[in-house]
């Protein structure tokens, strides 16, 4: 069964494994902690995913972000992260949503479960009508995870593809004002 969760101290000996493992940068996500020591996982890594979330001691350039690991039953297969706004670096870049399906795992469909998934979590948090994402023109997996989530593609560069998702959290009609 595949569920989501956020990054949690109980659930270390999982969560500090996949994360050292995976790329440095893959398809324009990022991650610092790549080939972390299990301590300083402990130590600076799960305390700063946590901290993260919260928007607790931010530099001035970041905004809050929850990480969420995709697990399928006992194991983790991926990682989703949620951007809670948009600033102007991340409307030019990496946007309210990035994720990560470790390669064994990739071609099941666990992308765009935990894309769904993180969907859901994310309307209650994102205050934006839309949800933003990009995805690298050589990715095209990953643009059919996002098209397949009710994404539209709205401009490209050279590299990139940018993608709109409705944040029904946020939808709403107007009803007509009448007898004015």
């Amino acid at each position: 069964m595949l569920y989501l969760k956020e990054a949690i101290a109980e659930d270390v000996e999982k969560e500090w494994p996949f994360v050292r493992d995976m790329p440095e940068d893959e398809n324009g996500l990022t991650n610092q902690w790549h080939g972390i020591s299990r301590e300083a996982f402990e130590a600076k890594a799960l305390p700063d995913m946590i901290r993260f979330s919260h928007g607790v001691n931010l530099p001035d350039w970041m905004v809050p972000e929850t990480f969420l690991f995709l697990w399928n039953d006992d194991e983790i297969v991926g990682q989703f992260r949620i951007r809670h706004y948009l600033n102007d670096a991340l409307r030019e870049g990496a946007g309210h949503i990035g994720y990560f399906i470790a390669g064994e795992h990739r071609g099941k469909g666990y992308a765009t479960e935990g894309l769904r998934l993180t969907l859901n979590i994310a309307k209650r948090i994102v205050p934006e009508s839309e949800f933003y994402l990009r995805v690298n023109k050589n990715n095209p997996a990953s643009l059919r995870v996002m098209l397949k989530n009710g994404g539209r593609i709205v401009g490209e560069n050279e590299e990139k593809f940018f993608v709109r998702i409705p944040n029904p959290g946020r939808s709403f009609s107007v009803t007509p004002v009448t007898g004015i």
